[in-house]
């Protein structure tokens, strides 16, 4: 069925909504006619054999690497919940959105980002975050990052460099002390983590989970920068 034969039918739906006195509002047929759009430009076969334009774009984009890390945190979270639930979380958000229903903290993503948006993110999307979600604890040994401290380049003169050290101490810096994401404009609570490397120097590593993740891992990966 081509994308035309399938806006046809779509309207058609519409129409026989409306004479049964169960009309969709125009937010909600924009949001079927996107969605149909979006699978059409999807799943069009490539030209001389190549990856689609979109498919190239998932593999070297994220979506969430557009989200605050609080917004990040609360997609997580309610992905989450609904995976617990057994529900697909992409079908109870376009289920709040049909229904003009409040998806609570992730309201923002019906009003900042839409359905394109929505539609692209993968499970290996989400897994990309999962797989940061680790909590640092006192005693925990990790590698952190010379780009930290310097400005470092993955190829080039100044390469990054990984550095043994341990966790000393982690502390909860509240919204209200200023600390906050550089690329949030609000402040936002944040996590400081204190270590010690092995010659005693001791660094503080502000936004450990928030903006500087990607600065450190856990002894022994390899395969995070």
């Amino acid at each position: 069925m081509t994308y035309a034969e399938l806006e046809a039918a779509l309207k058609s739906a519409f129409e026989l909504c409306a004479t049964t006195g169960s009309a969709l509002t125009v937010e909600q047929k924009q949001i079927l006619l996107q969605s149909i759009s979006h699978l059409a430009e999807r799943f069009a076969e490539p030209p001389n054999g190549n990856s689609p334009p979109s498919q190239l774009h998932t593999e070297l984009h994220n979506p969430l690497d557009e989200l605050t890390p609080i917004q990040r945190q609360a997609l997580l979270e309610f992905v989450q919940e609904q995976d617990e639930q057994g529900r697909a979380w992409k079908a109870q958000l376009l289920n709040d959105w049909l229904a003009g229903t409040d998806s609570g903290s992730v309201q923002f993503l019906r009003e900042s980002y839409g359905l394109k948006w929505l539609d692209q993110i993968e499970t290996s999307h989400l897994a990309q975050y999962r797989e940061t979600a680790v909590r640092l604890k006192v005693g925990d040994r990790i590698e952190v990052s010379n780009g930290l401290w310097e400005w470092v380049q993955d190829t080039g003169p100044c390469s990054r460099e990984w550095f043994i050290c341990m966790v000393i101490g982690v502390t909860q810096v509240d919204a209200s002390e200023g600390i906050s994401d550089p690329a949030c404009s609000e402040p936002s609570a944040s996590t400081t983590c204190a270590v010690r490397f092995e010659n005693g120097m001791e660094y503080d590593i502000q936004g450990a989970y928030e903006w500087n993740r990607h600065s450190w891992r856990e002894v022994g990966r390899k395969d995070e920068g």
